[in-house]
């Protein structure tokens, strides 16, 4: 009777959990909809969308420059050594550059821009929830959605590709000087090894994934803030869980993109070879 009865609260949770889970992603791809519609449909409110590029943007910039320089001199660090053991040390400015632009850049650039501007993004739009300031935009006959949240989602769609082209070159950058300046590697083969393995596909992929990657982290981060719960306590859940499910999705879709492009590569070059 108590086994049966365990069995059955196991069922019944595993069910609720389910449920809800169902219904958490069908709020939000109703928020997803709505919200790209009113950005469609309707010019933004003036004097909303360049705030919201100041701080997605220009206070990004310190540390996503910091982020990639620290990134290329990493990479040089890690694979200097088991480039030299096979005589190949030449060929390391080829490998650090592929690896940023096409994976390494894009995906850590989104990761620390979900930390900093999505948990922000949440933190606010949460206590504006809490303060009841989205109620009386609501009371107004005017749309959160339109004000609120479609302008912080425009910015990141936007910029996020920007600032990922800013963290490709800070890592080109920083993996030279380590390369070069501190191994002592030579300057022209460094390059021309890069210029041979990395060509405008590389650094197309890297800038197209990272679309995707700010539209994640703009919606995302605005879903979870208009659904705070009440207190402060519900503004830090918010923006906990606006960073946590945005690298979530940032790694799913960061798969889901190179099959992508991995395939459709193929399908153009079947022999590998890449004209651009």
């Amino acid at each position: 009777m108590f086994a049966s009865s365990s069995v059955a609260n196991l069922v019944a949770g595993v069910g609720a959990a389910f449920t809800d889970a169902c219904v958490s992603v069908g709020e939000f791809a109703l928020f997803c909809g709505d919200t790209i519609w009113w950005l469609v449909a309707r010019r933004l409110p003036q004097g909303t969308f360049f705030p919201s590029c100041y701080r997605v943007g220009v206070l990004s910039l310190p540390v996503i420059a910091l982020t990639g320089s620290f990134i290329g001199m990493v990479l040089a660090v890690q694979s200097y050594f088991q480039f030299r053991q096979l005589g190949l040390e030449t060929r390391l400015g080829a490998v650090i550059n592929m690896s940023l632009v096409r994976e390494l850049g894009p995906v850590l650039a989104a990761t620390m821009l979900a930390g900093r501007v999505g948990s922000a993004m949440a933190a606010e739009l949460g206590t504006m929830r809490v303060t009841e300031q989205i109620d009386a935009v609501e009371s107004m006959g005017l749309s959160p959605l339109h004000y609120l949240v479609a302008p912080r989602f425009l910015a990141c769609l936007l910029l996020i590709p920007a600032l990922t082209i800013v963290a490709d070159f800070m890592g080109v950058i920083g993996g030279h000087f380590y390369g070069v300046i501190i191994l002592d590697i030579d300057t022209h083969h460094y390059w021309r090894h890069s210029r041979e393995f990395i060509g405008l596909w590389d650094m197309f992929s890297g800038v197209f994934k990272s679309l995707f990657f700010g539209a994640a982290i703009g919606l995302v981060s605005c879903y979870r803030g208009f659904r705070c719960k009440p207190g402060a306590e519900g503004v830090g859940e918010a923006a906990t869980a606006a960073f946590v499910y945005s690298f979530v999705l940032i790694l799913l879709l960061d798969l889901l993109l190179n099959i992508m492009i991995d395939a459709v590569y193929t399908a153009i070059w079947p022999e590998g070879n890449a004209l651009i």
